[in-house]
């Protein structure tokens, strides 16, 4: 069986390009007589991984000086705990909750102290963003947290409506960083589980400013503590080593393709021509979301009929396009169209789009 169309949510599609590196270099990295797998990670083989790989990030996102780089281990699920942990400091934190994931995250921050919800969508059955007048943020918080993309719903702040409010924003970006330019200033902390839009499973990218750091009580576990971390350079312990390898062949594979405004640009053509299929398919298939807000990268839409979803999942599994079921927690269909996703990836699913709906509608 060849490749195929890979539309899963995570863990995700790679670029090929990355894997026939990794392929090649598996056994023997660049002389070294021994896979990255296999090396000590204080060695000077590995360091220079490392040290590439971050340089290769803050290139990429336009990454400023007094933010630190952290690689870690967790998902960004323990970064739901890990932030409060860290940056509470016996004060209150505001969320705005546009989905499954920021909704999660509350629920996990509630266990270490103040939490407030400054907005919440979940009446509208996350399908948009809340309005300005329905957000009310506390001034004296101690960090704001969004979620910038929700995975499951399909629901994405655009850039332009990140602004700054006065307490540090908090954002999880796992399922679309590195998908466009990101104003990183803006922030006082991103994070990203890597199985999505960076490399495999097992790392998560953490970027924080340093004015964050330094800031956790003596009680919390000394791994778990972001000033420690980024003390030790993201070793205080082993870091996910080979993780890390593959998410620097990402970045220099970014690089290549014109870098986040080059990725940017074809990512909004693949989204337009999904999306144009569902609304043009009157009726046939549908997506919930605000067109305002929309994904990029995760689509789900539903068919008009939910008897023909079996045959749909059977006969798009048979044209190799793959991973295309719902979230079991809304159903229908999505696809995740994520950096690795080529244009050929999405015209193929469309192609098969029009055509089931030509057949069966």
């Amino acid at each position: 069986m060849g490749r195929i169309w890979n539309f899963s949510a995570g863990p995700a599609a790679l670029p090929e390009e990355v894997l026939l590196q990794a392929q090649a270099e598996l056994l023997d990295w660049h002389g070294a007589g021994c896979s990255v797998m296999e090396m000590s990670h204080r060695g000077k083989e590995f360091m220079s991984i490392l040290e590439q790989a971050e340089a290769d990030l803050r290139e990429l996102m336009g990454i400023p000086e007094q933010y630190k780089v952290l690689f870690l281990q967790g998902g960004a699920t323990q970064q739901f705990a890990q932030i409060p942990m860290n940056l509470l400091a016996g004060r209150s934190a505001d969320y705005i909750v546009t989905g499954s994931w920021s909704k999660k995250a509350v629920k996990e921050a509630q266990r270490f102290g103040s939490v407030r919800i400054a907005a919440s969508t979940e009446e509208s059955k996350f399908t948009r963003l809340p309005t300005a007048e329905e957000i009310r943020l506390d001034p004296f918080a101690a960090y704001l947290h969004v979620c910038t993309n929700e995975t499951i719903h399909g629901v994405e702040i655009p850039a332009e409506r990140i602004a700054s409010t006065g307490v540090p924003l908090v954002a999880d970006m796992s399922s679309h960083i590195l998908s466009r330019p990101v104003p990183v200033e803006k922030f006082g902390m991103i994070y990203a589980g890597a199985q999505k839009n960076i490399g495999p499973s097992g790392l998560t990218l953490v970027i924080i400013h340093r004015d964050l750091l330094g800031m956790a009580p003596l009680t919390i576990p000394t791994v778990m503590d972001f000033a420690v971390m980024a003390e030790n350079g993201s070793m205080l312990n082993t870091p996910p080593t080979y993780g890390i390898y593959m998410a620097g062949l990402v970045f220099q594979w970014l690089k290549r393709q014109g870098g986040l405004e080059g990725m940017a640009a074809v990512n909004a053509e693949k989204a337009r021509i999904l999306y144009d299929c569902i609304d043009g398919s009157g009726g046939f298939y549908s997506n919930p979301v605000d067109p305002d807000c929309r994904s990029r990268m995760n689509v789900p839409f539903v068919l008009a009929n939910p008897e023909f979803d079996a045959a749909f999942l059977a006969e798009s599994k048979a044209a190799g396009l793959v991973s295309l079921k719902g979230h079991k927690s809304v159903g229908g269909m999505r696809a995740s169209i994520y950096n690795a996703v080529p244009l050929a990836g999405v015209q193929a699913l469309v192609d098969f789009m029009y055509d089931f709906a030509k057949r069966k509608g």
